[in-house]
């Protein structure tokens, strides 16, 4: 049996309610969601000049996919950590910093001489981008009511595939018209621009002005780490969500990832067009995430577990239409299956992302996004983009993109194993949440 109805049956609602004014929250989620588009603009932008890289430096199908692929490796080894130590240090200050990062990397990338040194630069901006999707949407879920946690996870996760759009439409048209270093620095200057409005505008003070510096240090002191890695892991339906999530977006990764190099070969596209195009693809992604997490939050209104069978369904309609878009002739009827399946293909992150926020205590919350990030990147974006480009060398890319949507399958089997178990697992942690401190940490251990 479950929780009634009419709950929010979510240890990770163990925080007071937002303490900041409505207009202020949508000022923060603005402003975390304009340096998540910066995040991926910078990170896409390389896949709209693909063509001109492998023209200019002769390199491989595994290469071009390499350098894709590093920035989500990166993110993935190094995303629970950081936001660990974000949690600690402080989060806005490790926005900025991330931010900083990232586009003095994709500055970097401007100038590279090779193959080498794009690598690097690649690897740097993955390092900066670690921390700043889980962390950023832990600021943005802060100060809004926890009712709303899969529309904002969703559309927060949505700048991802918007940024894409930019970054791919933006860097293809910019590298036509004057070069591919152009497109790689006119991402990094818009990320330094951005950094620095956001550290003027959103504090640590102002995100929880009921509590001081000092009060707030001590609550990031308090929670061990010896209690808190039980907290992260303690049930099957968040680990289910955290693996769902991750293999689920290892299909809208692929699509990012290839889509222009996709259109360029089969549609016969010079760069710029293939990357605007591509980019409408993209923006469906994103498109489908916010409506993705908007169904979840509305079908679970009055039963929470029901957002589980919108990531199921979801999952299963990528499957299908997307093995019959790759399977169909070039032309319209491959494009409209094609945009079919890039809107569902990425829906399940809003429901997944809720699922985790009431898993995990609240104030923990960067490092369970964390968590969900290094999964969605191991388990998804890396593989996804890198992946594919290995397969393509042997089969072709649209032998590869036959068999990339295979993975929803496991996906959706993953989401069924989390919704059999939450009634019970959301019973028991919400029973241990309401235990003294220490009990709960005996409990869990």
């Amino acid at each position: 049996m479950g929780l009634p109805a009419t709950a929010d049956p979510a240890p990770g609602v163990d925080t007071p309610a937002p303490a900041v004014s409505r207009r202020y929250a949508w000022i923060v989620f603005a402003l975390s969601f304009g340096l998540l588009l910066s995040d991926y603009m910078s990170r896409q932008v390389l896949n709209a000049v693909f063509p001109l890289l492998k023209a200019e430096w002769g390199l491989t199908d595994a290469k071009l996919g390499s350098l894709s692929g590093v920035v989500a490796l990166a993110v993935g080894l190094l995303t629970f950590p950081t936001s660990f130590l974000a949690d600690r240090w402080g989060r806005v200050r490790s926005l900025v910093a991330a931010a900083v990062m990232w586009s003095l990397a994709t500055l970097a990338c401007a100038v590279a001489a090779g193959y080498g040194q794009m690598f690097l630069g690649r690897l740097f901006v993955g390092i900066g981008e670690a921390a700043y999707g889980s962390v950023g949407i832990a600021v943005v879920l802060s100060v809004f009511p926890a009712r709303l946690r899969a529309t904002l996870s969703g559309a927060f996760i949505a700048g991802g595939a918007f940024g894409s759009v930019l970054g791919v439409a933006l860097g293809g048209a910019v590298a036509q018209q004057l070069g591919w270093r152009w497109a790689f620095g006119v991402m990094g200057v818009f990320g330094l621009v951005l950094a620095a409005v956001f550290a003027v505008v959103v504090t640590e003070r102002r995100l929880d002005p009921r509590r001081d510096s000092a009060e707030r240090r001590g609550k990031r002191a308090e929670v061990p780490l010896r209690s808190l890695l039980p907290q992260l892991f303690s049930s099957v339906s968040v680990v289910s969500a955290y693996v769902g999530s991750g293999l689920q977006l290892f299909v809208p990764g692929a699509l990012l990832a290839w889509l222009p190099s996709f259109f360029n070969r089969y549609y016969h596209m010079p760069t710029a067009k293939a990357g605007v195009t591509a980019g409408l693809f993209a923006l469906l992604i994103g498109a489908g995430m916010i409506l993705g997490g908007v169904v979840a939050d509305r079908i679970g209104r009055t039963l929470q577990v029901r957002k589980w069978n919108a990531a199921v369904v979801c999952s299963l309609l990528a499957l299908v239409l997307l093995t019959a878009a790759f399977r169909a002739p070039t032309g319209t009827a491959q494009i409209l299956l094609l945009a079919a399946g890039a809107l569902v293909s990425g829906a399940t992150a809003g429901p997944a992302a809720a699922m985790v926020a009431n898993l995990t205590p609240g104030a923990i919350s960067g490092t369970a996004f964390g968590t969900l990030t290094l999964a969605n990147s191991l388990l998804g974006l890396a593989p996804g983009s890198a992946v594919t480009g290995m397969v393509a060398d042997h089969l072709g890319l649209l032998g590869a993109l036959r068999l990339m949507p295979l993975v929803a399958v496991v996906a959706a089997l993953a989401f069924v194993v989390g919704r059999r178990h939450y009634d019970r697992d959301i019973t028991r942690l919400t029973t241990l949440a309401a235990r003294p401190a220490g009990q709960a940490a005996e409990a869990t251990a």
